[in-house]
């Protein structure tokens, strides 16, 4: 199992390596946004970033951009979202990335109304997304969501994405699957899709709001979701998507997971 963590995009991008890398992760999982890691900026450090990497020995995957409107009734803003996707692609690819996390679209202003076409209009960028994907040969893990979206925040959401797109993987972000429900979702996620998760995402939250707490301060059943995954045999890359101003907290998580996931539940869960 490999542990990365988020960088945060109002932060230098080198800096945020070296600070990750010192905690002891095997990754950065760089989300590609403004306003300190939009493609232009990313490509600007190009040198300085692969040599941080090198120095701090840790691999990167990316996140591509989540402040954009793929899902908008507007052909014009979706292709404009899909150019900064595309952007992000190619920047990612020229530091090495090869896998990237991608979020569905979110249902907004009038489109809350006709979700069924504004789900079409996210499904043509998607399409477009998967063929630039496969001309640079990189791997496309689609995230699940929750209610503010909208959109595929349930496991039956995502079967047409996966019978149409057979390379395409799942992002589990078990933080989303607690969300606006009485029981977390990854169950059955895993039950659906167990040969599909090619990434994770931990956090924590009380079930209300996506707040990114470390692990243990939420409601989540951590030992109860490490142990439905590991049944699947899952052995990849693990984020934890931990936002704490002071990342002591971060640092705690990546114990705790580990400690989880290679030997017994940890009490304090």
């Amino acid at each position: 199992m490999l542990y990365g963590a988020m960088n945060t995009p109002l932060r230098s991008v080198p800096k945020e390596i070296r600070d990750i890398g010192k905690l002891g992760f095997d990754y950065i999982e760089l989300t590609i946004d403004a306003p300190e890691a939009t493609p232009r900026k990313i490509k600007e450090q190009k040198k300085e970033i692969l040599e941080e990497l090198k120095r701090s020995g840790i691999s990167i995957m990316g996140h591509l951009p989540t402040f954009i409107s793929t899902a908008d009734l507007y052909e014009s803003i979706r292709m404009a979202s899909l150019k900064e996707i595309v952007d992000a692609l190619e920047a990612g690819r020229e530091l090495g990335m090869k896998k990237f996390v991608f979020h569905p679209g979110r249902i907004a202003g009038m489109g809350r109304y006709v979700k069924g076409v504004a789900r079409a209009c996210y499904l043509d960028v998607l399409s477009r997304v998967m063929e630039k994907a496969r001309k640079l040969d990189l791997t496309i893990c689609i995230e699940n969501m929750f209610p503010d979206i909208n959109a595929f925040m349930e496991a039956k959401e995502f079967k047409e994405i996966f019978e149409k797109y057979p390379d395409i993987k799942l992002t589990l972000d078990v933080a989303h699957a607690e969300l606006g429900t009485k029981k977390n979702r990854t169950a059955e996620f895993v039950k659906a899709y167990s040969d599909r998760i090619g990434h994770l995402h931990f956090s924590d939250n009380f079930g209300r709001e996506d707040n990114h707490l470390p692990l243990g301060t939420g409601t989540i059943n951590f030992p109860r979701i490490v142990k439905e995954l590991k049944k699947t045999g899952y052995d990849d890359t693990l984020t934890l998507e931990v936002f704490s101003r002071d990342r002591d907290y971060l640092k705690l998580s990546l114990e705790k997971i580990k400690a989880l996931w290679y030997k017994h539940p940890v009490k304090s869960f």
